[in-house]
């Protein structure tokens, strides 16, 4: 009887023990929730991303692990949806797919630390979280979306900490954030908030080199006056249906007429602007996205007169077009064209990566190389808009010693000035210096540490002219000679801990076998 009540005291006070810690889960998790809508997305606070992850790990540790992750895939679509409305240019249905597969590959990292991680109760605890982190968010990155969705991108306006990329590329900063994570909870779970000073010397080293490179290792190199062009928003364009109908279907001459009326007025408003910039003293000038739109038959006389202003100013003259072959399988050419001071054409450079949709089903694929031409104002290259959420495209750039990037695009109001933004990591990262000039969003002129030179967005702007002064040479980084070389020594290391742990798994049933 003694050893029946001692048992149902200890079940009792195991019970009452157990409901504060379930009730202070479900109060991270409600915290974490809110904390995930505003630390990524449309409205971001960077710090926000950093308990975020801290608390939505604590939730699942303190919980079933079932349950855990169902509630957190519940979580992570709605985050999605919520925080990244308007943003991901996905049709429906495909939309409710990228849903699920979004919501199960950000569960990855949780399971495995919560698979792994209660079998290592040391200092080892706190690597499993990060090191499942960099290297799931880095296979993503290599999907279709590239690396939009990455943590990383929270930390933008955090330019010392961004300093990091030039060394370890996104990688760096999202490990940081997974070990930020799980060392607040070893050191919850310890009740020793001391064993906090390893993360917190690492990010302090982090962001000391960040402000020393910025301080002591700025462009030194002379200038030169780029203008960037996006077309007027008081002329008139022609509509989705009159362009669909060109393109893809049998249209009538009178269809064909006013198609080729609307794009001249605007190519010619663009070709006078540039003449304006290039009187001025611009020695590159280029468009937006697109915003050179004609028909295949009407391409070489625009090319003409493009290339006769190159000649007559001694100016790179660089037009980003849309030139569409109606009847074609794939009847858009996305592209831009590099003509020199001669008014030589020196290439053509079709847009790599299209956004997906019915951008991708009209394009001509691309090759998916980037271009070069040296000139005296430094090796110049050119990619289109979606291309620079590609670290594994623009890293061409950076072995190629690319000094200065042009980046026409053209965005809409939910992904501005977020676009832009995740375009000047590339800078960060390759070494070399932007202009990017968006129709619909921000357009900014970054030097190779990511400071903003000029910047100009079209929602609060009718100019829709961007004249910056930009270094004519860029700078050699780690990240641009190793690439992602952070995520094989994590993905080694995450290898081991899950055969250690299978490994232990193995002993125990044996264990067990032999009772």
């Amino acid at each position: 009887m003694k050893a029946l009540v001692s048992h149902e005291s200890t079940q009792s006070s195991s019970i009452s023990s157990r409901s504060p810690r379930l009730s202070n889960s479900w109060a991270c998790l409600a915290f974490g929730f809110a904390l995930m809508l505003v630390a990524d997305g449309r409205d971001t606070a960077a710090l926000a991303m950093w308990p975020a992850q801290a608390l939505l790990l604590r939730f699942l540790r303190t919980q079933p692990i079932a349950r855990g992750l169902a509630v957190l895939f519940v979580l992570r679509i709605l985050v999605i949806v919520i925080a990244f409305r308007g943003m991901i240019p996905i049709p429906l249905p495909y939309y409710y797919f990228f849903l699920v597969i979004a919501g199960l590959s950000g569960l990855i990292p949780y399971a495995l630390d919560r698979w792994i991680a209660p079998r290592f109760p040391g200092f080892s605890n706190t690597l499993i979280f990060p090191l499942a982190l960099t290297v799931s968010q880095w296979v993503y990155g290599h999907g279709p979306m590239g690396s939009w969705g990455s943590i990383a991108y929270s930390q933008t306006g955090s330019l010392a900490l961004e300093q990091l990329v030039s060394i370890t590329g996104l990688s760096g900063i999202v490990f940081l954030i997974g070990w930020f994570a799980s060392t607040v909870n070893w050191a919850w779970e310890g009740r020793e908030f001391r064993r906090l000073g390893a993360i917190i010397a690492t990010l302090g080293a982090v962001v000391l080199f960040g402000e020393l490179r910025l301080a002591f290792f700025p462009p030194a190199a002379t200038t030169v006056r780029v203008a960037s062009l996006s077309r007027s928003p008081t002329l008139p364009q022609p509509s989705d249906a009159l362009t669909h109908k060109v393109a893809f279907e049998n249209p009538s001459s009178a269809e064909i007429a006013a198609f080729r009326s609307e794009t001249a007025a605007v190519n010619d408003d663009l070709l006078a602007r540039t003449e304006l910039e290039a009187r001025s003293g611009a020695k590159l000038i280029f468009w937006a996205e697109g915003n050179g739109q004609l028909l295949k038959q009407d391409e070489s006389a625009l090319l003409a007169r493009s290339e006769a202003l190159a000649r007559k100013y001694g100016a790179y003259v660089v037009p980003a077009l849309y030139v569409w072959t109606p009847g074609a399988p794939k009847p858009l050419e996305n592209k831009v064209v590099m003509i020199g001071p001669d008014g030589a054409e020196a290439w053509q450079y079709w847009k790599s990566r299209p956004t997906p949709g019915p951008e991708m089903a009209a394009s001509i694929k691309s090759d998916g190389r980037l271009r070069m031409v040296d000139t005296p104002y430094g090796r110049l290259t050119a990619a289109i808009c979606y291309d620079m959420d590609f670290p594994t495209l623009l890293i061409q750039a950076g072995r190629t010693h690319a000094d200065l990037v042009l980046s026409p695009a053209n965005d809409w109001q939910a992904i501005d000035p977020r676009h832009t933004e995740i375009a000047s990591f590339r800078a960060i990262e390759e070494g070399f210096n932007l202009v990017r000039q968006s129709s619909g969003g921000l357009s900014a002129a970054y030097d190779y540490e990511g400071r903003v030179i000029a910047a100009s967005d079209s929602w609060h702007s009718a100019n829709g002219t961007l004249v910056a002064e930009v270094p004519t040479r860029g700078t050699r980084t780690v990240y641009s000679i190793l690439g992602d070389w952070v995520v094989w020594p994590c993905g080694a290391g995450l290898l081991v801990f899950i055969g250690m742990r299978m490994r232990r798994r193995s002993h125990r049933s044996e264990n067990l076998a032999n009772v």
